[in-house]
């Protein structure tokens, strides 16, 4: 016997801004550690360094990029709506 089928649930939303700076602030702590614990580090490993200074720096990337990312798809969004009713971008009817 087949089972009734639930209906998939809305996708939950983030705060885009706090996720990105959570992640930054990781790469952060994690690279002042690194630095830190500088000498106890054999010459082999010394890559963590660099891999926690790129993901502090795509981390700074990103705190500016998302915002941007954001609005140009809200923009778009408004496009395909506006498309959709038949006007153009400024509202009016075509």
């Amino acid at each position: 016997m087949a089972r009734p089928q639930r209906e998939v649930p809305p996708a939950l939303e983030g705060n885009d801004f706090v996720i990105t700076a959570a992640g930054t602030l990781v790469w952060g702590v994690a690279l002042i550690i690194v630095l830190a614990l500088w000498h106890h580090i054999p010459p082999g490993s010394h890559w963590w360094i660099w891999t926690c200074a790129a993901g502090f720096g795509m981390g700074l990337f990103a705190l500016a990029y998302v915002p941007h990312l954001k609005r140009s798809r809200a923009r778009a969004a408004a496009r395909r709506a506006a498309n959709a009713s038949g006007r153009n971008t400024d509202g009016e009817e075509r």
